[in-house]
């Protein structure tokens, strides 16, 4: 035996790795046996791995990843190894092995409690619980931590039964029982193969509640939720949410489950939304509890969305998984996409298309534009927790979407039962997925991968020729993208657009082309860098609405005027053109006044905006929804996206004009339709009441900020009596952006006394507070000294420091404060937690896009990162590529 020797993880030097490297390991392993024994200050972890010689590769090397574990020993076929029959560098424990099967056995010691990382096996709360996505395995025990090993796996738990009487991992439970000394055990077995980050286990004092739902075949399926006792009320909206899922994946996907058990653990103690593992699904317990009074709809909302996604993934990543980390969005652009249709489905499928897109112009495209653009397909990472990022999941959701809008929805259905079918039990490439759709609608979709494999946003400037004579309208498009790191040179996209012609009226114009145009679909298919459309037949010049239902993740550029776009924002027939022609307009508004500021002039609302504001407000036609969506003026991210050199200081006096001017234009509008928009009914959660609300509280805040006192009576009168958090929280948040302290800080005060012992309560507590225009950096300070604080929470971290980083007015203050701030957390959480800290330099890294002297105070603070002792190679890697710029 050897002597508490330690595995530990080197961060000096990190090694970058490649697509172009990947070869298959020498040995697969086709069972894990795996036995974890918890104690009060440590865990003992035995595991047998039953060992097969890959017959496709010539090597004969046994490569295991382990990580922070004290070997107590290692054996193969039964004799000890020791130090001079392995190597052991870094990460990696290697031997070779003469024969074709042999069976691997490691005993080894771990520190759950120890663990702030929230890596592998980790302490939350009172329970413990795992985390193996992407590499957090080799924290548990030694194995070929690679998404392509894919094994079966029996799990034996041990634990005392008073602190920890439940006991939970992947598959089927088949024994358990009591031990000396007040212990129990419990052993869980998962009968199909999955790889190593799929595993769970889960320890500690827990409520349950039930349920169940009968597949399609007619098979009883046992659903259960495992929470803190004082969570055991939040659950039933979740367990909703379940059944929902499973009955649309079998009448969309034809996907039925597969277990007897489906079970979902809540933690508060969580880097991610959640986790899809094998029949045992951990979540954020902020992303699955939920009641009325403490939960808002857009959580709501969210909650039966991550509900879904990490169900469907039951198929689209863990029956068929990723071959290797390169292949990401292979299961979660897939899963994505799946989950945006499901949310579609249960409620208004134009709206959430316009949350969708909005989401993707706020994150993914100034993605696309910085140091961070990658391709959805990375070609290499040094750390793969860096890549979990909306390039993957949502832009690799528009690619999926994209071929479901080029093959059609029967064909699309076809092409992924196909998918599920020939790679069941097997991890695969983006490319196996694109061939099955190749295969069933016989289209070639070569060209089309370059989606895959080329990073940024295409941009397609669009021109028009009216030849009145001959009754043609063209559209002549051309196509490129701006180069991004390491790709200088990018080839034509395959590009569907989405398009309609309007007449005057407001009409659809009968569509007579020769051009690559789906008349059924109404989409025409670009390919080349210069594509001319000709539209014949037509009795007078229409106005393009281009790009409808964003059927391509692109920016199109149209030399609309403002009258133009108003139209269109009132007229089109295409729902998410209406919100997105109003967004346009909003947005050549607000970038044409700060212009106007930078060279010290000021300039008017355009009487275009002022006119289609009015209209929307007034048109009853239009769901509640879909005019809270229209009326809603671009966020900072977008503000920041469009333009080439970033000047925060004029984009924020240019939209605070327009926000005053449409307050103050319309405050007796605003008023009406607040208290019109009031309700004493019982809280309900669906389309049209969320929808309300979602109104009311955009009205509520315009006219409060028209300056109306009864506007702060009136959301003084709504917070108080409240009965549901929507409410409450539309309230607050208009009071927190006006400039009455005494009621902020008495409501702010209520707040906290009624929900402090209430997490998720706590958390939306402190969002509010740093998401007001108001809050300054050393109220921020103040906050991660409060005692509900806790650095080592990422939800707490996310909920103070980086809800304020992304609250741009507050965030850009005159003296820098807030980047200093940032830089000194993202320190300070580097040794806790790496993967939390490492998504914190986002917030930096277009720091060249901006003006000084704001670029060299962002360039400080980055400079102040890579300064760090002992940085992790997730912040390294982050830090490092936002510097270069």
């Amino acid at each position: 035996m050897q002597a508490q020797e330690a595995l530990t993880m080197k961060t000096q030097d990190p090694r970058t790795i490649y697509l172009k490297d990947y070869r298959q390991p020498d040995f697969w392993v086709d069972h894990l046996d795996l036995t974890v024994r918890i104690f009060d200050d440590y865990t003992e972890l035995s595991s047998i791995l039953s060992l097969r010689k890959n017959s496709d590769v010539k090597g004969r090397e046994v490569v295991l990843h382990g990580v922070d574990q004290d070997i107590q020993q290692l054996m193969l076929d039964g004799v000890e190894l020791t130090k001079e029959h392995y190597r052991q560098e870094g990460e990696v424990l290697s031997f070779e092995c003469a024969n074709d099967k042999a069976e691997f056995k490691a005993c080894t010691r771990i520190y759950p409690e120890k663990n702030t990382s929230l890596e592998g096996l980790y302490q939350s709360g009172s329970m413990y619980c795992t985390q193996c996505e992407a590499e957090g395995f080799r924290k548990i025990t030694f194995f070929p931590d690679r998404p392509d090993v894919m094994a079966t796996f029996r799990t034996r738990i041990e634990a005392d039964k008073e602190r920890f009487p439940v006991l939970l991992s992947n598959g089927n439970p088949v024994d358990k029982g009591e031990l000396d000394g007040g212990r129990h055990y419990a052993v869980w077995d998962d009968p199909f193969v999955k790889p190593s980050y799929l595993f769970a286990l889960v320890a500690g004092k827990l409520s349950e509640k039930s349920s169940q739902f009968t597949t399609a075949s007619g098979r009883d399926v046992a659903l259960k939720i495992f929470v803190e006792p004082q969570n055991a009320h939040k659950v039933d909206f979740a367990l909703e949410s379940l059944k929902k899922s499973m009955k649309w994946d079998e009448d969309v996907y034809g996907r039925e489950y597969d277990l007897d058990l489906f079970m979902i653990v809540a933690s508060d103690f969580f880097n991610m939304g959640a986790m899809e593992n094998k029949g045992l699904n951990v979540f954020n317990s902020a992303v699955v509890l939920a009641t009325p009074d403490t939960t808002t709809d857009d959580r709501f909302e969210s909650i039966e969305a991550i509900v879904a996604h990490e169900y469907f993934h039951n198929w689209s990543g863990n029956r068929v998984t990723c071959r290797d980390w390169f292949q990401l969005s292979l299961k979660e652009g897939f899963t994505v996409f799946r989950d945006s249709e499901f949310t579609a489905d249960m409620h208004d499928r134009a709206v959430k298309r316009i949350e969708d897109v909005a989401m993707l112009r706020a994150a993914q495209f100034p993605e696309d534009n910085g140091p961070m653009a990658h391709p959805v397909r990375p070609d290499s990472y040094i750390e793969i927790n860096n890549f979990y990022t909306a390039t993957v999941y949502e832009k690799g959701a528009e690619v999926v979407r994209m071929i479901h809008t080029l093959l059609g929805a029967d064909e699309f259905r076809k092409g992924s039962d196909l998918y599920f079918e020939r790679f069941d039990g097997q991890a695969v490439t983006t490319d196996d997925f694109v061939a099955c759709m190749e295969e069933v609608s016989g289209q070639d979709l070569s060209q089309f991968k370059r989606w895959y494999s080329q990073a940024g946003t295409p941009r397609i400037d669009v021109t028009e020729k009216w030849l009145e004579n001959e009754g043609e309208y063209q559209l002549i498009f051309r196509q490129h993208c701006p180069p991004t790191p390491g790709q200088t040179e990018k080839q034509p996209f395959v590009i569907p657009v989405k398009l309609g012609l309007l007449n005057e009226q407001g009409e659809e114009c009968q569509i007579n082309t020769d051009a690559d145009y789906n008349a059924k679909t109404q989409v025409l298919t670009l390919r080349d860098e210069n594509t001319v459309a000709r539209f014949q037949k037509l009795n007078s010049k229409p106005v393009p609405s281009l790009l409808r239902d964003f059927s391509a993740p692109v920016k199109l550029r149209f030399d609309y005027s403002n009258e133009a776009l108003a139209f269109l924002a009132q007229n089109d027939t295409n729902g998410f053109n209406r919100w997105d022609a109003a967004q346009q307009l909003y947005l050549k508004a607000i970038l044409s006044m700060a212009n106007s500021k930078q060279l010290g002039k000021s300039m008017k609302v355009p009487a275009a905006v002022l006119d289609t504001v009015a209209a929307i407000a007034g048109d009853v036609t239009l769901s509640h929804a879909k005019r809270a969506a229209m009326l809603a003026m671009p966020g900072y991210p977008i503000l920041k996206d469009a333009v080439d050199e970033i000047h925060i200081e004029s984009l924020i006096a240019a939209r605070k004009q327009l926000l005053s001017t449409v307050s103050r234009q319309f405050r007796d509008l605003w008023r009406s339709l607040t208290e019109s928009l009031s309700s004493d009914a019982a809280y309900r959660f669906d389309a049209a009441e969320s929808g309300r609300r979602k109104l009311q509280g955009l009205c509520l805040r315009y006219w409060l900020n028209a300056g109306d006192q009864s506007a702060f009576e009136h959301a003084a009168e709504l917070y108080r009596r409240a009965t549901n958090q929507t409410d409450r929280v539309n309230a607050l948040r208009a009071i927190l952006d006006g400039d009455d302290q005494a009621l902020q800080s008495s409501l702010l005060e209520h707040f906290y006394d009624n929900w402090k012992t209430d997490t998720q309560m706590v958390e939306q507590w402190f969002s509010l507070q740093t998401s007001g225009q108001g809050i300054k950096a050393s109220r921020v300070r103040e906050l991660m000294q409060h005692e509900a604080f806790d650095l080592r929470n990422p939800n707490k971290v996310r909920s103070v420091v980086l809800t304020f980083a992304h609250n741009a007015q507050a965030f850009h203050d005159s003296e820098g404060q807030g980047y200093r701030l940032l830089a000194e957390t993202i320190a300070e959480l580097n040794t806790l937690n790496p993967q939390v800290a490492a998504r914190m330099v986002n917030v930096l890294a277009d720091w060249k896009r901006f003006a000084e002297p704001v670029r060299s105070r962002l360039e400080d603070a980055l400079k102040q990162v890579l300064a760090t002792p002992e940085l992790s190679q997730d912040v390294f890697e982050m830090a490092e590529r936002a510097l270069k710029g």
